[in-house]
């Protein structure tokens, strides 16, 4: 009898543990301990639902300019040929019109051919400060390039009536061109008095380049030549060329380009100095010619002391043609350890080892040589 009750009696005495369990996990409404549980619960699921979010964060991310380089490793220098002790071209133009007056001016066309050809061989824009400053951050593999324009004309310049860049400037074509190739656009405007035609739109066109990003920077007021002037009066042409600009935009006026190419003597004034209340101090001087620019990592680099190229094609007839710019991109072609590759990594410096010679000491702590 008893052999035939034994399974209902462990069933009976089951159920009574089961509920004496269930009985002592229920929590009493006045339980501190217990009722802090929820929450101690709560922080123990948040890690596993942040990384379901994650995925969703970082596509999102990919909409905001840099934020998805920043998290990828840097790019290996040897397998982009990176050489940021290489040099740099910085082109200068004039007027882009129909009809050149001189080999200082460019047609639409030639301007739009030459973008094309830059952008096509792997040259992004920066502009002069960025580069006198070192703060060169464009993609691993690709070559900064420096688009530089004199004397503020209409032609570089002008807005149409709906407000759009008029799209035979030199920005308007620069924009064009730079969507066409996934670029982003920039270059350096050199200003003088009456900017850009000196319109009822002027000050709107300075504002809006600055807007955009483009460097604004001092071409002295009234495009004198200051090889000439004596020191007071050359301090006054460049305070007043700084407040043609700070008149108009909150910016900060850091680079010269000389007019004529031509120095004060003695040549101090042209760096810094202060007339009428308006100080300025030139952290750049380009001048006019005739060459690429070293690296702003190279011990042959001189900020206050930028040589510049004329934009120009090779001609057979025109002996000045062949160091213009058609020449010097072909010259940087031919020889890779002569043109600025970047490794993609704007904090470091990347290079061959067996170029290390040319380093400035200066940047040795951002050295990052490569044997290839």
């Amino acid at each position: 009898m008893l052999r035939a009750l034994a399974p209902l009696l462990v069933l009976l005495v089951g159920l009574v543990g089961l509920v004496a369990a269930c009985a002592g996990e229920a929590p009493a409404p006045d339980d501190d301990a217990g009722a802090a549980e929820p929450a101690a619960t709560a922080d123990a699921d948040e890690p596993e639902a942040s990384t379901e979010e994650e995925p969703d964060e970082r596509i999102a991310d990919r909409d905001e300019p840099g934020e998805d380089e920043a998290d990828e490793p840097p790019s290996d220098p040897a397998e982009v040929g990176a050489n940021e002790l290489g040099m740099v071209p910085v082109l200068m133009y004039h007027r882009i019109v129909e009809d050149p007056a001189s080999v200082y001016d460019r047609t639409p066309e030639d301007f739009r051919a030459e973008l094309e050809r830059l952008f096509a061989d792997g040259y992004r824009p920066i502009t002069v400060a960025e580069l006198a400053a070192g703060e060169i951050d464009v993609p691993a593999g690709t070559s900064p390039v420096v688009l530089t324009f004199d004397d503020s004309t209409r032609e570089q310049a002008a807005l149409d009536d709906d407000g759009s860049w008029a799209a035979d400037t030199a920005v308007g074509i620069l924009t064009e061109v730079a969507e066409a190739h996934d670029v982003e656009p920039t270059a350096s405007f050199y200003v003088n008095a009456d900017p850009f035609g000196g319109g009822a739109d002027a000050e709107t066109i300075l504002a809006r380049l600055h807007d955009e990003g483009y460097e604004l920077g001092n071409h002295t007021a009234n495009h004198r030549d200051l090889s000439g002037l004596p020191s007071e009066e050359v301090a006054a042409e460049l305070a007043a060329g700084v407040s043609v600009i700070t008149d108009v935009v909150d910016a900060e006026v850091t680079t010269l380009s000389l007019p004529l190419g031509r120095w004060p003597d003695p040549r101090e004034p042209a760096y810094a100095g202060e007339a009428d209340g308006v100080a300025y101090d030139h952290e750049a001087v380009l001048l006019v010619g005739a060459d690429p620019s070293p690296s702003p990592f190279s011990a042959d680099f001189d900020a206050r002391a930028i040589p510049r190229i004329r934009s120009q094609a090779l001609d057979p007839d025109d002996p000045e043609s062949q160091f213009a710019s058609e020449f010097w991109l072909d010259w940087l072609e031919e020889d890779p350890d002569r043109r600025y590759v970047a490794d993609g990594d704007p904090e470091r410096v990347a290079f061959p080892a067996d170029l290390a010679e040319r380093l400035d000491p200066a940047h040795e702590a951002r050295a990052h040589p490569y044997e290839r």
